[in-house]
């Protein structure tokens, strides 16, 4: 399962996924329609309201999931919503898997990311982290980027700016291709190894 299939780094997930001889189908979470260019022989829409997951179970039974759900309080307009989107959905797809027997769990979340945090953002990142490692999931892998770098439809606020300055910018904080995260994330897949594995911004500018 691939939540998120429509943002950067989950445009990336599906196009590795949708052609990688281990898959058998890539269950692709999603509010409207994939694009033409997203769809595949092993790509399955599963279009739905987020909050009506319940209904729909039995889409849920599956090895592995990537979430890449997320987005910014500008663009949902408040932290209520924020927290919905970034720490309500990506907790009930991973419960709603992990009682149907998956075993891995990939999750995009964020540089900075700290359940005790000041910050916001931080802290509701570092919540999930926290949130999916106690549902006994054999494998968990967590990918902590900093701003990514992609053909956004939406430009967010501050990006062309990160863009200009990376080359002034240590690794750790530097600006990320989102194929990097996707290429790391797939990797983590297939490797499958137990436990916590958490991919920080640094090696992700090494994954390709």
């Amino acid at each position: 399962m691939l939540a998120g299939a429509t943002g950067l780094v989950g445009r990336e997930c599906l196009r590795l996924l949708a052609c990688d001889d281990h898959v058998v189908e890539v269950r692709a979470l999603v509010r409207r329609p994939l694009p033409p260019e997203s769809r595949g022989s092993r790509v399955r829409e599963c279009i739905t309201d987020f909050d009506q997951l319940h209904n729909h179970l039995d889409w849920f039974q599956v090895d592995k999931v990537f979430c890449a759900l997320g987005t910014t309080i500008r663009q949902v307009g408040s932290q209520e919503a924020f927290r919905r989107v970034d720490y309500d959905y990506p907790l009930a797809i991973a419960k709603a898997a992990r009682a149907r027997g998956a075993s891995h769990f990939l999750l995009v979340s964020a540089l900075g990311a700290n359940a005790h945090s000041r910050i916001f953002y931080n802290r509701v990142k570092g919540e999930l982290e926290d949130a999916v490692q106690a549902l006994g999931y054999r494998s968990v892998t967590i990918a902590r980027p900093s701003v990514l770098l992609g053909d956004r439809q939406e430009p967010r606020f501050g990006e062309g700016i990160a863009k200009a300055l990376a080359w002034l910018t240590p690794l750790r904080w530097r600006p990320v291709p989102a194929s990097n995260v996707a290429s790391a994330l797939v990797s983590a897949a297939h490797a499958n190894a137990p436990g916590l594995q958490i991919l920080e911004n640094a090696a992700l500018h090494t994954a390709a």
